[in-house]
C-alpha cells in the first residue's frame, strides 16, 4: 500500500474516522457483557475470542 501524508485539518478527520472505526470493533467485547467476536482468518481456522486487543491488531 502506497503510503499518503496528510497535514492539517485532514489528518485530524482521517486520524479520528480510524480511531471511531477501531473504537466500534472493540466495544462490544469490553465489560461484563462483552461478547466474544469470530476474526475470519484466510489460511487459517476461525478465532474466537473477546480480547480487545487481538482484535484490533487484526484490523488492517
Amino acid at each position: 500500500m502506497v503510503k499518503q501524508l496528510k497535514f492539517s485539518e485532514d489528518a485530524r478527520q482521517a486520524m479520528l474516522r480510524g480511531v471511531d472505526q477501531l473504537a466500534n470493533a472493540v466495544k462490544v467485547t469490553i465489560g461484563p457483557k462483552g461478547r466474544n467476536v469470530v476474526l475470519d482468518k484466510e489460511f487459517t481456522a476461525p478465532l474466537i475470542t473477546n480480547d480487545g486487543v487481538t482484535i484490533a491488531k487484526e484490523i488492517e
